[in-house]
């Protein structure tokens, strides 16, 4: 468009440049500030090409800007805002307006836009706050429009001058000469506005002179200031006729000069004149003056006595005060070299002026204290120009007794000096830096008086200069200042703080100052300027200040904050102002804090530049830089007194002293860097930003983050350390960064997007806990204040700041301050939104901050509590006596839930529910979880009758859609938290609860929600935590089915009917997911079989869904020949019958063996549409690969098959998880049993081996130390007897009994006593001869244990190197990868070095070899008991061995301790013996399993100790597994069999003993291992026919066994076909 129609084209631009005016778009945001300012430059690139088109459309818009009607304050702002746009845009265009701008443009120029521009120059009303800035606007556009068009302009104002010199006195309109003072004016110019002058002026009107007078002298300024080059070559060249018109003028206004009134107001334009012609200035500088220049020098002698005050008129004295400064600032462009006349001039003149300026005793004033400031400035500015070294008027305006306006002149003159564009000659203002000291002081002097005449608290005192002492002193008494005053100290204030931005070494430089004076004087001027930041009753200052500071923390700048240590120096400064301004922000004390944010960015790019350039001298000076702890331990919260503010750390106090400042630390902040301190606040800060409801507000925030990384870039690489030590969540944090330079597409869009990011922030730190508890405690007054809005309105005392100051207060900040507010504001309740998205999002990893945040744990441990120091396992629970914040906030959700405030509660409770099911962390996901399942099942009372109320079903149905959103939303990591809390219970309440609503519209849509919440359950069944899945899922079916209504009790309205209709779609649809792999389980103690119990209730459902699809099929007979809605309803019939195959098909796949014979019949049904969905059925089962193997014989005994190959299945990492699980949920009195169970099945299974290592490595884990490692009756205590029982019987017979007869027998043992304990000796015994014989028969017994190692069993080889693996490796076999290859050392073998091998023979000796000594009757060595003297004898040697098996000698025992030496002496045999036994492990395949025969009574039990502790077991597994090795299809395969093989055999079993049948199982495998059938070819032979099965016991409580005839024969056939 732009190429084919550019008039077009450019008249939309201007067209979008006016609607986007802040007085036609009305509200003023971020957005449309940026798209005014895109419009404004698109405007000014387009001027350059299509200049007329633009200036008239600028044009036409000013005017009717102009022109407009407004009403209100707002309105009257916005008007102000677009008039400075439109002036602004103007003056851009017309100053790059081309040079081939056609005749007829410049006419048109002048003819619209001048006239529009002169009615701002010519309105200017005194009062108005916005007229100055709009005149100022206007004349630059005046300016621009000159430059190329001055004929133009120059026409109007030679117009005007004509018609000056006709009118009458009383209508002479002389605005358009005032035009003169704004116009771009250059030499020649200058020359024929001089020559206009001259031609009219005698025939102009006094009134219209005095307005040339004074328009002429600003218009000389105007050509010097813009054109210095032409007026210094002046007095190089002089220009004749220049000279000519000023000495001609001059002539004229010194005739017009009759009366003092007149001269005083020419003379200082007669100055001007005489300026412009240096060559009369030569000639009257001579003695001999020609007559016609006698006025000249007559005039200059008058201003030298007025001068003087010798004139006798006060009106004279000023004038010449006047002139004179004009005098010395017009000589100040002239090189001295070229024309010395004039500053001999100057000098005769000078010291008069300055006498009568700059007077403290008699201040000079004309009645307007502005004009007399400029005035005593432009004297100041000239006179350091002129001779910089002659300071004595700035120590006057320096002294303490001066008047404040000396003070602010002095400053806006060192501006002046700083600011202004220097020529070659003007001397720099380095010559004033040895005032540092005093400006400091001046500086310190007026922040005090302004802010205690502000009402504000006091600024930070420092200790104070000489120079200012005495006068600071006397402060401290004074009353508090007048309003007048306390306006020149904010003018002062103001200018002070100018001064630092345009030059900061005026007010740093210390000369002859050492280095801690140096920090102590830099902190006092920063810590001043941080004071003025958030300073809302002087917004000019604050912003200057910010300036200020921003300059202050450039590079050059921070070297000269203390050059003997500026690392030091810049960090603990810099970081107590970041400290501060940050603290500041997180307590919402600021009124534009997104502009003190950017304002905060910048600061932090400055100093991550300085850093940069000192990164190696930072390593080596900055001593107390920290390390973050990136275990996330905060630090408690900072609070700061005002007075205090940043002197060091926080709540510590700044001295001065030798070296660096030293801290003085306080309550809470001890230790603490502050440089840690600021990085924690500003985190607080950065994170409470995000929920702004201001979209540049929490862009900046998350750009500052950048800055933070890269601070932690730059220090990683000082200190070599990585990143995360500095910033745990780094990456999260340069994520936040990266958003922040998208577009984003609203502010929904990207809060949402911040909300993502807080959920991937893994640590914990002092930072984010501190931002999610702040604004915890404001989301918490907020609430309050919504939930009892308008009623906070009516109560008295309790609102402290009207509404309208609320919404104010919130347009410049995004925190409400105030006591109340307004939901009339939408930014409010989307603040409150902000909050709560946050809060959900960040409190998972608030959650893992406090310990005490977590869950009581549940862990069965695996042995006695006093023997144990911790648990297997630890399972996160909400039922936790302490309340953390973050419990409240999900408590204080769960009320907003079902919020009923008559204005907002549905907002409220959308929201909650999009926040809660979209935005919530997954690490709170358990806390929700139980807390919804506590608080619903209150809707139920202590009979389990459900409490109806309309609130209850209103939690319950948002409960519903909350689950849904989060079940459905796949939010990173919600895998991993999702089963860390069973659902089962609030999902069957749910549905309990749903169930009685009946069946009114809203009930059916509840329903329908609810189903498919159980279908998406079921999707996500994977990462869910079911603890009795089956029982759980056949209830929910129960439930289900019966919501399927079909064709019954269909309502007459179609709007329910198709509402019906859908219920029973969402329920088929949630009982097809239910039904996938489910084996029906009826309830027990119904009395009736279980394969019966399962066939009727399989009947029931395969009964119903056959209903449903004869009506399905009728229903879609009926409206088949409809249309419209009935067409509808008919793809949802087609849609249900397909759910209700489906269906049936789950049903039947899962349950072939108690469904097939109620199926199969349908198949020959007569009705062919029955015989046609037998058919889908049959169909669809086959495809999903039904397994019809249930419905062989054998298909009990191949599920206890799969039950046990399931037990005894074995992970990548060699772990045992339902085994290992088994173990740790069993009550300890059910030990015995489990260990004989678990070693029977392993060994079958030749993986025995690997039981044991799980088994003694956590044992060994969880051990205090050597000597407690298997002493308690812990289950792998009890495993490990129970292997030495089983597997040593024999050996130990081989090996004792010969032993143990000898002795008996012996006729030399006869009548031997090995009794040593003295107090027990009979009076014929010698102790020395028992201790003989005991050593005797103890030396025999010793070394035929140490001999018997090639005899020893290999079962029990595996016992014994296992053991020893394990204490000497621990956990090595289920390290990772990465530890293998570091080669780490294990926890055990770290805490018990060396003593691994002493494990193995403490507890041979202990639960194997010496309990057979000691009791060889009851171990089944011998036929009777010992004799009582060989009981003794044989205990004391049991003792004996134990001691060598431990490697201890008795000490406790004196009676013992003869033996010390026998003890001590077989040590090393000992040691080699169990390293002979324990080194090597034989190979599986070369081991005889005793126990590959498994009986009925191990596989029962097995079943019942499964059962009894499901729901124990999913818990365990669900707390404590890796989704990425076991995960939870173990569990899912055992909860499938159990369903299928059902509850346990109910006979009555001891606590504490075995049952019958299992002892007497027991037994028999006793009798077949120690008769070693298992070895003989016959029973091998038996055992490959298959034809003997197990079952039950006979009345006396033997094994009694089963065989099969029909093997038999079909056994004999093949033996027969094979031979």
């Amino acid at each position: 468009m732009a190429a084919h129609k550019p008039v077009e084209w450019v008249q939309a631009v201007v067209n979008r440049f006016d609607e986007q005016l802040p007085i036609k778009a009305c509200q003023q945001n971020t957005h449309t500030k940026v798209s005014t300012e895109h419009n404004k430059e698109c405007l000014i690139n387009i001027s350059k090409y299509k200049f007329s088109l633009v200036i008239s459309g600028l044009t036409n818009i000013l005017k009717n800007v102009n022109n407009m009607r407004i009403f209100g304050e707002t309105a009257e702002k916005n008007l102000y805002l677009s008039q400075l746009i439109i002036l602004d845009t103007l003056e851009k265009c017309l100053a790059g307006q081309p040079k081939d701008t056609l005749r007829l443009d410049e006419t048109m120029l002048v003819k619209q836009l001048l006239p529009e521009i002169c009615h701002f120059i010519h309105t200017y009303r005194e009062g108005n706050q916005h007229a100055a800035e709009l005149r100022s606007c206007a004349s630059g556009v005046l300016f621009s429009l000159s430059c190329n068009n001055f004929n133009a302009v120059f026409s109007r104002i030679s117009t005007r001058l004509q018609e000056l010199t006709v009118c009458s006195e009383d209508n002479a309109d002389v605005h358009d000469i005032e035009l003169l003072q704004y116009i771009s004016v250059d030499c020649s110019k200058l020359k024929r506005l001089l020559q206009e002058t001259v031609f009219k002026f005698k025939a102009l009107k006094k009134v219209a002179q005095l307005a040339v007078i004074n328009s002429l002298e600003k218009a000389f300024w105007n050509w010097v200031e813009n054109y210095p080059d032409e007026f210094t070559k002046l007095y190089q060249t002089p220009q004749t006729d220049m000279a000519d018109c000023a000495e001609k003028l001059f002539d004229l206004v010194d005739g017009f000069a009759e009366s003092t009134k007149r001269k005083a107001a020419v003379w200082p334009l007669q100055i001007i004149l005489l300026v412009l012609c240096p060559e009369i200035i030569q000639d009257i500088a001579k003695d001999v003056v020609e007559e016609t220049k006698m006025n000249k020098k007559l005039f200059l002698d008058n201003l030298r006595k007025a001068l003087a005050g010798h004139s006798g008129s006060r009106q004279l004295t000023e004038s010449a005060a006047i002139a004179c400064v004009k005098l010395c600032k017009a000589s100040t462009y002239i090189n001295w070299e070229d024309n010395s006349v004039i500053f001999l001039l100057v000098q005769s003149m000078v010291v008069d002026l300055k006498n009568l300026l700059f007077n403290p005793s008699k201040p000079f004033s004309r009645g307007n204290q502005n004009a007399d400031v400029d005035l005593m400035i432009d004297c100041l500015v000239s006179c350091f120009r002129i001779n910089p070294h002659n300071n004595q008027h700035f120590k006057i305006c320096l002294a303490q007794n001066s008047p404040s306006t000396f003070h602010y002149v002095l400053v806006n003159s060192l501006h002046r000096i700083i600011t202004n564009s220097a020529l070659d000659w003007w001397p720099r203002i380095d010559a004033v830096y040895c005032h540092a000291v005093e400006l400091r002081s001046m500086f310190s002097d007026t922040l005090h008086r302004a802010m205690q005449g502000c009402g504000a608290h006091p600024a930070i005192r420092m200790t104070p200069s000489l120079t200012f002492k005495e006068k600071m002193t006397s402060l401290k008494f004074k009353e508090k200042p007048t309003d007048l005053e306390t306006r020149s100290y904010k003018f002062l204030l103001l200018s002070l703080v100018k001064l630092i931005h345009a030059d900061p070494k005026l007010l740093l430089c210390n000369p002859r100052k050492q280095g801690p004076d140096s920090q102590g004087s830099t902190a006092e001027l920063i810590t001043g300027l941080v004071q003025l930041v958030p300073q809302s009753s002087m917004p000019d200052i604050a912003q200057e200040a910010m300036e200020a500071l921003l300059v202050l923390h450039q590079l050059d700048s921070i070297d000269l904050w203390n050059p003997d240590a500026p690392i030091e120096t810049f960090w603990e400064i810099s970081s107590q102002m970041l400290f501060y301004i940050c603290k500041k922000l997180t307590s919402h004390q600021m009124l534009s804090s997104t502009e003190i944010l950017k304002w905060l960015r910048e600061i932090l790019i400055c100093r991550n530049k300085f850093l940069l350039k000192n990164k190696q001298s930072d390593r080596s000076s900055c001593h107390f830089l920290f390390l973050y702890d990136v275990s996330g331990s905060g630090t408690s919260q900072i609070s700061l007194d005002h007075d205090e503010v940043m002197r060091c750390a926080p709540g510590a106090t700044l001295r001065k002293g030798k070296g660096n400042s030293s801290m003085e630390s306080t309550a809470g902040c001890s230790g603490t860097p502050i440089c840690r301190q600021a990085q924690t606040k500003l985190e607080v800060a950065l994170y409470m930003f995000l929920w702004s409801p201001d979209i540049e507000a929490v862009l900046v925030a998350m750009s500052c983050f950048r800055h933070l990384c890269e601070e932690a870039d730059i220090r990683c690489g000082v200190d070599e350390v990585s990143v995360h030590n500095f910033l745990p969540n780094y990456n999260t944090f340069m994520e936040f960064a990266s958003v922040s330079n998208m577009m984003s597409t609203g502010r929904a869009a990207l809060q949402k997007r911040v909300m993502a990011l807080l959920r991937r922030i893994e640590h914990p730190t002092a930072g984010n806990t501190e931002a999610w508890e702040d604004t915890h405690a404001k989301w918490e007054q907020a609430t309050k204040l919504i939930l009892n809005y308008p009623k906070t309105k009516m109560e008295d005392g309790q609102v402290t700041e009207s509404l309208h100051k609320t919404i104010v207060k919130r347009r410049m900040s995004h925190v409400s301050g105030g006591g109340s507010i307004d939901l009339s504001d939408t930014e409010s309740l989307q603040e409150w939104i902000n909050m709560t998205g946050f809060l959900c999002a960040l409190g998972g990893v608030c959650l893992q901050h406090r310990s005490s945040a977590g869950l009581a744990t549940y862990s069965p441990p695996m042995g006695p509590l006093n023997e144990r120091k911790g648990s297997m396992i630890s399972m996160v629970s909400t039922e936790g006596s302490v309340e953390t914040p973050v419990s409240k906030f999900i408590d204080r959700l769960l009320t907003l839930m079902v919020c009923n405030h008559e204005k907002v509660g549905l907002q409220i409770r959308t929201n909650i529910k999009d926040l809660v099911g979209l935005e919530l962390s997954p690490a709170l996901y358990p806390m929700l979880f139980n807390k919804l399942k506590n608080t619903i099942s209150k809707f139920f009372d202590s009979q389990g009758q459900v409490l109806l109320t309309d609130t209850n079903t209103q939690f319950v149905e948002q409960t519903i859609a909350i689950m849904k959103n989060l079940l459905d939303n796949h939010t990173e990591g919600s895998s991993e938290h999702l089963g860390q809390a069973s659902i089962e219970t609030m999902m069957l309440n749910l549905v309990r609860y749903v169930r009685v609503l009946g069946n009114l519209v809203h009930a059916i849509q509840i329903k329908t929600k609810l189903c498919q919440l159980v279908e998406v359950m079921m999707e996500r069944r994977d990462d869910l935590s079911f603890c009795q899945e089956m029982k759980f899922r056949n209830k929910m079916v129960e439930y289900l089915t019966d919501w399927v209504m079909g064709t019954s009790n269909q309502a007459t309205d179609e709007d329910v009917k198709c509402l019906t209709r859908d219920l029973d779609q969402a329920s088929m649809e949630a009982v097809v997911s239910l039904l996938a792999g489910l084996p029906l389980q009826p309830e027990e103690g119904d009395g009736v079989e279980l394969m019966e119990a399962k066939s009727q209730l399989f009947l029931k459902y395969f009964t119903l869904f056959m209903n449903l699809l004869n009506d399905c099929s009728e229903a879609e007979e009926d409206g088949a020949a409809a249309g419209g809605r009935k067409r509808g309803m008919s793809r949802r019939l087609a849609s249900l019958r397909h759910c209700t195959v489906l269906a049936m098909s789950n049903l039947l796949n899962a349950n072939v063996d108690s469904g097939l014979m109620h199926s199969i019949g349908l198949g020959y049904h007569k009705d062919l549409q029955t015989r046609a969905t037998f058919m889908e059925v049959l169909t669809k089962i086959l495809q999903q690969g039904t397994e019809f193997d249930t419905l062989a014989e054998t298909v009990l005994a191949d599920r206890f098959e799969r039950l046990v190959e399931l037990v005894t299945m074995m992970g990548d990492q060699g772990e045992l998880p339902i085994a290992m699980a088994l173990a740790n949920v069993v009550p300890c009195s059910q030990w015995d049993e489990l260990a004989r169970v678990l070693v029977t099945l392993f060994d079958s299974r030749h993986l025995l081996y690997q039981l044991l290592w799980n088994m003694f490595s956590k044992e060994v884990e969880l051990a205090d130390s050597m000597q407690t490692l298997f002493r308690g009756n812990s289950l792998a205590s009890k495993i490990m007897t129970f292997c030495f029982k089983v597997y040593g019987a024999t050996y130990l017979q081989k090996l004792l009994e010969p032993l143990l007869r000898a002795v008996i027998t012996s006729p030399e043992w006869q009548h031997v006593s090995f009794e040593v304990d003295p107090t027990r000796l009979e009076p014929t015994e010698s102790l020395e001869e028992n201790q003989r014989s005991l050593l005797q028969m103890t030396d025999k017994f010793f070394q035929a244990i140490i001999n018997s190692s090639s005899e020893f069993p290999p079962q029990l080889r595996s016992v014994c190197h296992c053991l020893y693996q394990a204490t000497c490796h621990s956990l090595l076999n289920k390290a990772t990868v990465k530890e293998k290859k570091e080669n780490k050392k294990s926890v055990v073998s770290q805490r018990f070095p060396q003593n691994s091998i002493g494990a193995v023979g403490s507890a041979m000796f202990l639960r194997f070899i010496n309990p057979a000594i000691v009791s060889p009757y009851e171990a089944g060595i011998l036929d009777k008991k010992p004799p009582p003297r060989i009981e003794r004898g044989l205990k004391l040697m049991s003792k004996i061995l134990q001691s060598i098996a431990n490697h201890v000698l008795f000490t406790k025992e004196e009676h013992m301790r003869p033996f010390n030496d026998f003890v001590k002496s077989n040590f090393d045999a000992a040691r080699r013996f169990f390293l002979d036994i324990a080194s090597d492990c034989p190979a599986s395949d070369t081991v005889n399993h005793s126990l590959s025969f498994i009986s009925d009574g191990n596989v029962l039990a097995l079943h019942r100790l499964l059962w009894n502790n499901q729901e124990k077991i999913g818990q365990y597994l669900s707390s404590n597994r890796d989704h990425k090795a076991v995960g939870r299809r173990p569990f899912d395969k055992m909860a499938t069999l159990l369903a299928y093989l059902g509850p346990p055999e109910h006979k009555p079993v001891a606590d504490t003993h075995w049952s019958s049948l299992n002892l007497t199982s027991s037994k028999f495998e006793e009798f077949m291992t120690r008769h070693q059938v298992h070895e003989k070819e016959e029973f091998k032979a038996l055992k490959t026919l298959n034809i003997f099965y197990q079952a039950g016991t006979s009345k006396v409580g033997n094994p009694v066994f089963y065989y099969i005839a029909r093997r038999v024969d079909r056994t004999m056939r093949a033996a027969v076909s094979t031979g």
